[in-house]
């Protein structure tokens, strides 16, 4: 069994990296890899079925990607359901994070988070697909996963997959889908400039900023007032944003905020104390293209916040660079 396991945790961190681009919850996608675990083990015990196992890297991808398209489809439901806009669970790293340990996503996931089209825009766009799509772009767009091996995953043709994965590449790249593709240094250069315009007040300075059809999408999952629906276009976007930092000015003790690293890309954790004496937490996923602002993901529903380090007083509003 420790040499089971010791197989197993090789394989790990790249296992929770497909789960969490499938399902855009990491809770959920340690529960489906947990699953891989379960199944895995029960695999080995049978001969029968260990016979199968000819690659192990390649039968655990299949395995917690059949698991995942089982909890995409179910998904469905639950999020027709859910209160208010519906955005991921972030991944929070510190700015100056070296090579990742956590385990979640080592090479070549870290690699795969910090390509064109990622992080907190390239989820929301995948909300969009069907679940035999999203599984289609994930394992081949994202991990390289051949057409033959997803055909199995999603029992249909090679053509098929071929297909679903195809559709999934039209709507990540159409017209209307939040788009990022700044590299680190320009990503910095527009955040920072961002939050010079959002403290200045200016609204014509701000807007200057924000791409034409630029969307605001906030998640507090019912437990904070958001807008139920996505704020599109510069200026208006421009306007809730300068309208919520003026309030946020007036909660007890001020706003709090660091940057950091959002699903691999810039991004801002804010906090502040709320009216009614709650701590309201914040994750600011940005994405930019052209040298503009496209996306502000604003999330937080304190559920999907759970674990993250709190603010100090050092962490202070406008955020140090």
């Amino acid at each position: 069994m420790r040499d089971l396991a010791t197989e197993f945790e090789a394989e790990r961190g790249r296992l929770l990296a497909v789960a969490h681009r499938m399902l855009g919850s990491r809770s959920e996608a340690e529960d489906a890899v947990q699953e891989t675990w379960l199944r895995y083990a029960a695999a080995l015990a049978d001969p029968a079925a260990r016979a199968e196992i000819r690659q192990l890297g390649a039968w655990l991808t299949t395995t917690c990607a059949r698991i995942c398209l089982d909890v995409l489809r179910s998904a469905r439901v639950r999020r027709e359901a859910y209160p208010g806009q519906w955005l991921p669970e972030p991944v929070v790293a510190p700015l100056d994070q070296g090579p990742r340990t956590d385990g979640f996503a080592p090479d070549p996931a870290e690699r795969a988070v910090r390509a064109d089209q990622v992080g907190t825009a390239l989820m929301v766009v995948l909300e969009r697909l069907a679940p035999e799509q999203r599984v289609a772009f994930v394992l081949h767009d994202v991990f390289a996963v051949p057409f033959s091996r997803i055909a199995e995953v999603l029992g249909t043709t090679d053509v098929a997959a071929r297909q679903l994965a195809s559709r999934a590449r039209r709507a990540v790249h159409a017209p209307d889908a939040p788009r990022h593709t700044a590299d680190p240094v320009e990503q910095r250069r527009v955040v920072a400039a961002f939050v010079a315009a959002v403290e200045s007040g200016e609204l014509d300075a701000l807007v200057r900023l924000l791409a034409p059809d630029v969307v605001l999408i906030g998640d507090s999952g019912g437990h904070f007032p958001a807008a139920r629906r996505p704020v599109t276009g510069a200026d208006s976007v421009a306007r809730l944003l300068l309208g919520l930092f003026g309030q946020a000015g007036r909660y007890t003790g001020g706003l709090r905020a660091r940057p950091v690293l959002v699903d691999g890309v810039l991004g801002l954790q804010l906090e502040a104390s709320h009216s009614d004496g709650r701590t309201l937490r914040v994750v600011a996923a940005v994405a930019v293209d052209g040298g503009r602002v496209t996306g502000v993901f604003h999330q937080l529903n304190p559920e999907k916040l759970r674990g993250l380090a709190p603010l100090t007083a050092e962490d202070v509003w406008p955020p140090r660079w």
